[in-house]
């Protein structure tokens, strides 16, 4: 008998945590553990970029030349730190919330805020890239070459963050319920 792969998804309308219990063999606790591993490996991969990037634009006011910055990309630099520093508190957010509630039986709840919080991490970090673009880009190059690096980034971004990902959901047919419920 062959198993069915990952690619094999649930018919419209059929039950999510039924498919996964016939397809995957796995219990509800199971999928919990599953979906909570994959988003600590994918908050893994961003962490320490985070973590980097927030510890240099701490560091720059501290740095010859910046009180060069006019006051438009000082604006933006202040935006772009504290976007980067909301970034790293909202991606490490999930392990707090896991600590707060570690043996309280709450891991739905933990997955759920944790797929929220991770989201509105990788959103302020993408600003914040974006935001640290323009700042270099206006320091070294003017603010014509800063406004379109800081836009370029902000749509590549968007793209490759967002709308690729939600199109790419859109039609693939994703089972009924996915986009309300992220422990899946």
């Amino acid at each position: 008998m062959t198993r069915p792969s990952d690619t094999d998804r649930p018919q419209p309308g059929a039950d999510d945590a039924e498919w996964n219990r016939a397809q995957r063999d796995e219990t509800e606790t199971q999928r919990l553990d599953r979906n909570w591993n994959s988003l600590l490996q994918e908050l893994r991969v961003v962490q320490t970029g985070v973590q980097i990037l927030t510890g240099f634009l701490l560091t720059l006011p501290f740095h010859d030349g910046f009180e060069e910055l006019g006051g438009t990309l000082r604006v933006i630099y202040l935006i772009t730190v504290s976007c980067a520093v909301g970034a790293a508190i909202l991606l490490a957010a999930p392990v707090a919330l896991h600590r707060a509630l570690f043996r309280q039986h709450q891991l739905a709840l933990i997955v759920t805020y944790a797929h929220f919080l991770s989201f509105a991490g990788l959103t302020l970090l993408g600003l914040a890239l974006s935001g640290a673009v323009t700042v270099v880009f206006g320091a070294t190059a003017g603010p014509v070459p800063s406004a379109i690096a800081g836009v370029v980034t902000l749509v590549v971004f968007s793209l490759a963050w967002l709308i690729i990902p939600l199109w790419l959901r859109a039609v693939t047919g994703s089972p009924a319920g996915s986009t309300d419920d992220p422990r899946r």
